[in-house]
């Protein structure tokens, strides 16, 4: 990864973060609530559990949005911001652009906020707390690349919902798509009927990058 501006400062925070998220695995989660809960009681019992995004998948955001240079970056799924990170240092490096995170946990948006601030990129962010599919509705576009990182079954209403204010050629990025409740999501976008040329990279646990054609 080439973090041109702030790069001291940026790494020292991913590295941080990225050690912290180590111990995720020890977390012992409230699964009757994982399984069955609503999307708001899921983020609530995961407050505290980073589900990150890999360091390959970071950079690979990285390369897009220095490639695409978009002026509004949408993400689905801050946790303590970690993907936003990349996406935000891209936006600095770019000169120009704005990140939009969207997060349901309160804990969360604070400690991602702390975090980008940390790393000296909070200018160019701002985390919408609560249900995206509410705070994301009055975005205005051209939006011209989407991170969907966020529960899974949301992944595509909140890409339907976002669909009307997506620039020609805006790039849509799905993690984790190695997850069976992904399935709907990637039928959709492969379907070249639904406007999208898409194709799966092969980053840990799958990202699929899907161009609005």
């Amino acid at each position: 990864m080439a973090i041109t501006l702030f790069e001291a400062r940026v790494r020292s925070v991913l590295d941080r973060l990225f050690g912290a998220a180590g111990a995720d695995d020890g977390f012992d989660a409230p699964w009757d609530v994982v399984r069955a809960g609503s999307a708001q009681e899921r983020a609530d019992a995961l407050a505290g559990v980073y589900l990150p995004i890999s360091a390959s998948g970071g950079e690979l955001l990285y390369g897009l949005v220095r490639s695409s240079r978009p002026e509004t970056v949408v993400e689905f799924g801050t946790s303590f911001g970690i993907s936003t990170l990349y996406l935000a240092a891209a936006v600095v490096d770019n000169g120009c652009g704005h990140v939009y995170g969207t997060e349901m946990s309160s804990a969360k948006v604070a400690a991602a906020r702390k975090n980008l601030d940390e790393a000296g990129l909070g200018g160019v962010v701002t985390i919408l707390p609560g249900d995206a599919r509410r705070t994301l509705a009055d975005l205005a576009g051209p939006i011209g690349l989407v991170l969907l990182d966020g529960w899974k079954e949301l992944c595509l209403p909140v890409l339907r919902d976002l669909e009307p204010r997506l620039a020609s050629g805006a790039l849509v990025v799905a993690d984790d798509i190695d997850q069976d409740s992904m399935a709907g999501y990637l039928e959709y976008v492969r379907d070249p009927a639904n406007g999208y040329v898409s194709v799966a990279f092969p980053v840990e646990d799958g990202m699929e990058i899907s161009c609005r054609a």
